[in-house]
């Protein structure tokens, strides 16, 4: 019998994928992961992570169920096809851990984020602040002689544009909520 001669990665002849299943793009995933309302355990979540190495970009933790005690942790996180993989499978076998969802990967998550701006100025900077923050639908929720508080929601890529904008204007402080997130359509 003489043998297969296959190029690397093709199919056709075999049973076996032999394309390689590996890849070092680097993906934004958001995970809603469904754990018990008790103490320690967003710190378990969170030494997965930091133990790994996993960068957390994005952080969010509120009880949703207060008769089942159950809290909601929103983590958005970049790494391979394969660390994601990896990280849900790891926070699935924490005890306290209910459900994991990737929502990115379930398809396009309707995420939101809240944000506060402090904008110092005077003049022609404070018209410039107050018309720019009419364009991104921002509200004033507080104002002195000198100063804007903006509160501002929206998905990731609006906060960083008006970040953006306002940096040169007067921005002195800003505090954001990190992403909540939900998947579209019914659930299963």
């Amino acid at each position: 019998m003489s043998p297969l001669k296959l190029k690397k990665g093709s199919t056709s002849h075999s049973a076996y994928n032999l394309r390689p299943t590996f890849s070092d793009v680097q993906e934004r995933h958001t995970l809603a992961v469904l754990v018990d309302n008790e103490a320690g355990v967003l710190a378990r979540v969170i030494g997965l992570f930091s133990g790994r190495g996993y960068n957390i970009e994005s952080l969010t933790v509120a009880e949703v169920d207060h008769a089942g005690h159950l809290s909601r942790i929103t983590v958005v996180t970049t790494g391979t096809p394969q660390v994601i993989e990896q990280i849900k499978a790891q926070l699935g076998r924490i005890v306290p851990v209910h459900d994991v969802h990737d929502l990115t990967v379930e398809g396009n998550p309707v995420e939101r984020e809240l944000a506060l701006f402090k904008v110092q100025g005077a003049g022609e900077h404070r018209i410039e602040a107050l018309r720019l923050a009419e364009i991104f639908r921002a509200n004033v929720v507080d104002s002195t002689l000198d100063s804007f508080v903006f509160e501002i929601t929206g998905d990731v890529g609006k906060i960083d544009a008006f970040a953006d904008l306002m940096r040169p204007i007067g921005l002195v402080e800003m505090a954001r909520t990190g992403v909540a997130a939900l998947s579209r359509g019914a659930t299963s």
